[in-house]
């Protein structure tokens, strides 16, 4: 024989059988005394089965474990004591049982843990103490768990964690189960239990009584590197610190289902390390918004529970975040259907790899369920605005590549164009344009100070002196002192009849100079004023002038003077004439006429009486 089962009788009590010992059964390796009404079980109860590897005695009232009792089972592998009446576990309880790996004790009243009472137990893997009354295990009650792999403490009456009694366990313990106790936290300077247990792949701290833990204290997980599932449900956890999880780098499975004291906001980067998370459940946390900056992280995510909480929105983008999600419960939540979720309900309709469960029968806040979720409408919220969005990339791309080369050929006419706006928009140059017709001055001369010499020696005496009427506006003796620059120019500029300027390889290179050729050039090509008058002190050659745009175009449109040097043939007379033309092209309009017809009627007398000395061309009206 090789099995017994003897369940659902009315067996109360097993025997010592040592004495009365007639035959063994050696070859018996299974025996099953379940659901009966044993009370008690002697010693050397099984001394004729010394080689069963199964013995289960779960499911009876037993009170009483004598110490022997279970001598001589030395192959003995699995032991199944659960759902009895066990009060107190002794030292050599388990004596003689070397090979066991499997050990439950689960549902009995046992409430302590004394030292030693598993020291034998070398291979045992298995340790179900759950259901208990266990409030206290001494310091050497785990003592001699070589080789224990899953202990289940679940459902006792533990109040702390004691880091020190698994410091045994620390190379082997992968499970460890201490749901329903009446662990809680106050405080969060508090060090980690778990930091040796670098193996443990599942913890499970749910549901602690009869307040949950409250808060996890700072580090309160680290060390468990190796950590693939936790359990945090019920626990009404006020406060999740940023931190709270940096140690679970290989975490797979996560639940805080009912783990908030009152309406939860996640804080962000609490996820941060989880990167490799594929199961989150976060039910009834009382959550207020999901975010990318919380929820961004976690890209194996597969699986998302997020029902019963409080966000009127889900941001679409922090969805698109998860590029693992295949399965996403967003039932209970109160999502309004307005503009606000047009794109998460464009969302939930158009992906074509998330599972979003119930997603039709997902009601409206607040409008009498008329409609759901998936079908209000939302056309109003879309607008057109794809012939908006290119034309302000096309400005913006014009801007980037428009701007550093206009910056660079352009730089001195943007410049000069801000003074004249800036100019522009103040009040004098209202009053400037006002009094343009009233004219203060003849000409405003524009000059380089490296040309002031023949500007005092030259210039003034023939255009101020010898009887001439004109007035000048010179910038070293006519501007207002202490105004800005600036608007002396503009100033100068438009309270002269005319602007000269006189043309030299220094004004070439004066900014100054430039921005007055500018003003008058505005004048002259812009409001079509005939005001602009060049005159060039000195010869320059063609290939200087070519960069400077505005003045070839006003060479190329009127007629400019040349002082005629030293090196003329007749100096005297050339200058004489220079003089000449220039007071002419100063003089007003009726002035001029007059004077011009004067100086025809002069050199048109008859020579001897004959012909005249010079004529006009009545076709042209140019004067030869």
């Amino acid at each position: 024989m090789q099995i017994l089962h003897a369940e659902h009788n009315h067996i109360t009590s097993l025997q010592s059988c040592r004495q009365k010992a007639i035959f063994s059964f050696k070859s018996l390796n299974e025996i099953s005394f379940r659901y009966n009404r044993i009370l008690s079980v002697n010693s050397f109860a099984f001394h004729h089965t010394p080689n069963i590897t199964t013995l289960k005695l779960n499911i009876n009232t037993i009170a009483y474990l004598d110490r022997e009792a279970l001598n001589g089972l030395k192959s003995l592998q699995t032991l199944r004591l659960d759902n009895n009446l066990l009060t107190d576990l002794f030292e050599d309880t388990f004596r003689d049982l070397k090979s066991l790996k499997t050990l439950n004790l689960r549902n009995n009243r046992i409430a302590v843990i004394f030292n030693g009472t598993f020291v034998s137990l070398a291979r045992l893997t298995t340790l179900d103490l759950g259901g208990n009354k266990i409030s206290h295990i001494e310091p050497s009650g785990l003592k001699g768990l070589k080789s224990l792999s899953n202990l289940y403490l679940d459902g006792n009456n533990l109040k702390e964690i004691d880091g020190a009694l698994y410091g045994t366990l620390q190379n082997t313990l992968k499970v460890l189960d201490l749901q329903s106790n009446e662990i809680r936290f106050l405080s969060e300077k508090s060090s980690s239990p778990f930091i040796n247990l670098t193996k443990l792949s599942d913890l499970k701290l749910d549901g602690q009584r009869p307040y949950g833990i409250h808060l996890l204290p700072y580090a309160f997980f680290q060390g468990l590197h190796s950590l693939r599932s936790l359990y945090l449900t019920n626990n009404r956890i006020a406060h999740l610190a940023p931190n709270a999880f940096d140690d679970l780098n290989d975490l797979r499975f996560l639940t805080l289902d009912n783990s908030c004291a009152g309406v939860m906001q996640l804080q962000p980067g609490v996820f941060k390390n989880l990167r490799n998370l594929t199961k989150l459940f976060v039910e009834n946390m009382g959550i207020q918004k999901f975010s990318r900056e919380v929820f961004g992280n976690l890209t194996k995510l597969h699986t998302l529970q997020l029902n019963h909480n409080v966000m009127q929105s889900i941001a679409v983008d922090a969805l698109e975040a998860l590029p693992g999600l295949r399965y996403l419960d967003i039932r209970d939540i109160p999502l309004s259907c307005t503009c606000q979720n047009s794109i998460l309900q464009s969302w939930t309709k158009n992906n074509g790899k998330v599972q979003i469960t119930y997603l039709y029968t997902l009601p409206c806040q607040d409008d009498n369920n008329k409609f759901k979720f998936y079908n209000f409408d939302s056309k109003v919220c879309f607008l057109d605005v794809e012939k908006y969005i290119f034309v302000a990339t096309a400005v913006v791309a014009f801007m980037f590549t428009i701007v550093p080369i206009l910056s660079v050929k352009l730089y001195w006419q943007i410049k000069y164009t801000f003074y004249v706006f800036n100019a522009w928009c103040g009040e004098q140059w209202r009053r400037l344009r006002e009094e343009e017709e009233q004219c203060k001055y003849d000409a405003f001369i524009s000059y380089n100070y490296h040309d002031e010499s023949w500007i005092l020696d030259e210039l003034l005496p023939n255009l101020e002196g010898n009887g001439s009427s004109f007035k000048l506006c010179l910038h070293h003796r006519d501007f207002e002192l202490g105004r800005n620059i600036v608007d002396n120019i503009v100033s100068a500029v438009y309270n002269s009849r005319k602007t000269i300027c006189m043309v030299s390889q220094n004004f070439l290179q004066s900014e100054w100079c430039s921005l007055e050729i500018q003003l008058a050039s505005y004048r002259l090509f812009d409001e079509h004023r005939d005001v602009l008058l060049l005159v060039f002190l000195e010869a320059i050659p063609e290939r200087k002038l070519s960069s400077y745009h505005r003045m070839r175009k006003v060479m190329l449109k009127k007629t400019y003077l040349q002082w005629p040097g030293s090196d003329c043939i007749n100096p005297s007379q050339a200058q004489d004439l220079f003089w000449k033309q220039l007071r002419r092209a100063l003089r007003r309009v009726d002035t001029a006429e007059e004077e011009e017809e004067a100086d025809e009627n002069r050199a048109c007398k008859m020579a001897d009486g004959d012909e005249p000395d010079c004529f006009v061309d009545q076709t042209s009206d140019e004067k030869y």
